[in-house]
């Protein structure tokens, strides 16, 4: 196990450098994205039409922060179970994605797609959303205003501590069930 410091926006040298297990403290911006806005992304690329924000290098994190509370950028803001958008990241992945932050086992299409462009699928803790926020230093919605948690923002983050779950060249930290 190797720990990495790493900075958004991501290359493939520095993802191709992660294996299974290795820990990850992560710093810039990443954008948030859940089932509906997943959805909404899907419907705009079908339309040909630009996305809020360039995937290329891009990480998401698979989260419904709760309501900011005074004097803080966003509140609890943990991983939500990534199942719910395993139809939509062999797409997104394809387009540049470079990572996804979430919790729960990933599909045999989204390990694949990782492998095949250079990705990594990274577990923050579940049940530490007001721990993890602490991590976030800035936090704007920027698409989808009108899903409330579910829209998508852009968040600021410094040494958010992540978990590599799956490796860009098939490792997993843990036994896949399909």
């Amino acid at each position: 196990m190797a720990t990495h410091h790493l900075t958004t926006p991501l290359t493939d040298e520095a993802v191709a450098q992660l294996r299974s297990g290795d820990v990850v403290f992560l710093s810039g911006t990443i954008y948030t994205a859940r089932d509906a806005a997943h959805r909404r992304l899907a419907e705009a690329l079908d339309r040909g039409e630009d996305l809020p924000f360039d995937l290329r290098g891009a990480v998401i994190y698979y989260v419904g922060p709760s309501p900011a509370p005074p004097g803080r950028p966003i509140g609890s803001a943990g991983p939500t179970t990534s199942y719910r958008m395993d139809s939509y990241a062999p797409r997104l992945h394809a387009l540049g994605l470079k990572a996804t932050i979430g919790k729960g086992c990933r599909n045999t299409e989204v390990r694949d797609a990782l492998k095949q462009h250079t990705a990594v699928y990274l577990g923050g803790t579940g049940g530490a959303g007001a721990l993890l926020s602490q991590c976030i230093t800035a936090a704007a919605v920027i698409a989808y205003d009108d899903l409330g948690p579910e829209a998508i923002r852009e968040l600021t983050v410094k040494d958010f501590p992540l978990l590599v779950i799956n490796d860009c060249v098939g490792g997993e930290l843990y036994v896949q069930v399909d």
